[in-house]
């Protein structure tokens, strides 16, 4: 007795160790702040750059073009060597992706489920290679592994906010979407097995169609997608089996017009309601950007009329003074806010009148340019027919 209850008592202080032990691990790792913050948030500045999206929507694009490219055996064999090193390029862009993200934030990357995706991606991506330097080439199941590398296109979701919307339409209708597929499995066993029954009995029945469950599941489930079940009643209809009609029928009417309806709508309602959301995130977002810049105007007006303020307290040497220590009062951090007199639709309309206006005088005085031309034309003919007549008249007086 006395053993056991050191062995108890044991167990107990050895967990109450490890529990202590861990949990002040955990609260030491929360409360661990980082030295590198500034490198950090480069690399973050970076990893949020439109410029690093694009870039790497282009690489993986590049790479689905090239992996689509792989498909035709003459293309393969002449661009072996550009295959094998555009592979070595891409793995080692993803991978810096990789590690630049982990690098930000190495507890709360394991978190995300998109950021497991490009971990699952670059493990796809380093298969084949690794398959082919310990198997060799003709290792039995390295087609298997060829075939996965097109998986790789899903790196692209990530960087689409529209799909991440509809992936989570998707995963929220999850559990409705099962709940329908298993009403649609009872009803299928139901009449698979009833279906067997009626016409797959040996000597008169469908062999080919209701000849054990798994053959009839599978007429089924051609009859609830309606393709061909023209020609399996036809079947049905040509041994003259009585009950064959009215069986088709009600099967389709419950599974197509039903169950596939309903799980049609019930994807329609959620993928709607995810749109929904991703609108007002959307607004949310532009509400809060202009909240943002009427801060920013609201604390430069108050640093303006500070300013002003103290120059009529203090007299300034020259206005450069003045709006010199205005500057040291801006930051570097401060976005350039556009909303001012000269992007406000009032200002253009009469910038655009004024155009008009401008347009309109011009043309009168090209017409006016025009006519002086004229005119000293004519002067400039009538002068020589002055200079002969005057000239005559001093003739004559001599």
């Amino acid at each position: 007795m006395s053993q056991f209850y050191h062995q108890t008592r044991t167990k107990v202080i050895s967990s109450s160790l490890l529990d202590n032990g861990s949990s002040m691990l955990c609260t030491r790792f929360r409360t661990f702040q980082r030295k590198d913050t500034q490198c950090r948030a480069f690399v973050e500045r970076i990893l949020m750059s439109r410029l690093f999206k694009i870039i790497m929507i282009s690489t993986i694009s590049m790479n689905a073009f090239l992996v689509f490219l792989e498909t035709d055996y003459e293309i393969r064999y002449k661009l072996f060597r550009l295959h094998e090193f555009t592979e070595v390029i891409f793995l080692a862009i993803y991978s810096a992706e990789f590690y630049m993200k982990l690098y930000v934030d190495p507890i709360n990357f394991w978190k995300d489920g998109y950021n497991l995706l490009d971990v699952m991606v670059i493990v796809i991506l380093s298969i084949p290679y690794s398959l082919r330097k310990i198997k060799g080439k003709h290792y039995p199941y390295l087609h298997v592994a060829d075939g996965l590398q097109s998986l790789r296109i899903l790196k692209l979701i990530p960087y689409s906010r529209g799909i991440r919307t509809l992936i989570t339409a998707v995963g929220q209708t999850a559990y409705t979407v099962f709940s329908v597929l298993i009403l649609l499995f009872i009803l299928m066993y139901i009449f698979a097995i009833l279906g067997f029954s009626l016409f797959g009995t040996t000597g008169k029945g469908d062999l080919n169609n209701w000849e054990n469950l798994a053959v009839a599941f599978f007429t089924l489930f051609s009859l609830a997608t309606l393709d061909g079940w023209t020609d399996l009643q036809q079947q049905l209809d040509d041994q003259n089996f009585a009950l064959s009609q009215a069986f088709t029928i009600i099967f389709i009417l419950f599974a197509n017009f039903v169950f596939l309806s309903m799980f049609v709508g019930v994807m329609i309602i959620h993928t709607e309601d995810s749109i929904k959301k991703f609108k007002q995130e959307l607004r949310l977002e532009r509400h809060m950007t202009v909240m943002e810049k009427q801060v920013i105007v609201k604390r430069q007006q108050e640093e303006i009329s500070r300013l002003m303020q103290t120059q009529r307290n203090t007299d300034y040497k020259s206005f450069s003074e003045l709006v010199e220590n205005f500057r040291k009062t801006l930051r570097h951090t401060d976005p350039m806010v556009l909303d001012d007199f000269g992007t406000s639709l009032p200002f253009i309309d009469v910038y655009l009148s004024t155009l008009d206006n401008q347009d309109t005088t011009i043309y009168k005085l090209q017409e006016l340019y025009y006519e002086i031309v004229h005119t000293l034309g004519l002067m400039l003919e009538d002068l020589p027919q002055k200079k002969q007549s005057h000239s005559s008249d001093e003739a004559d007086k001599n």
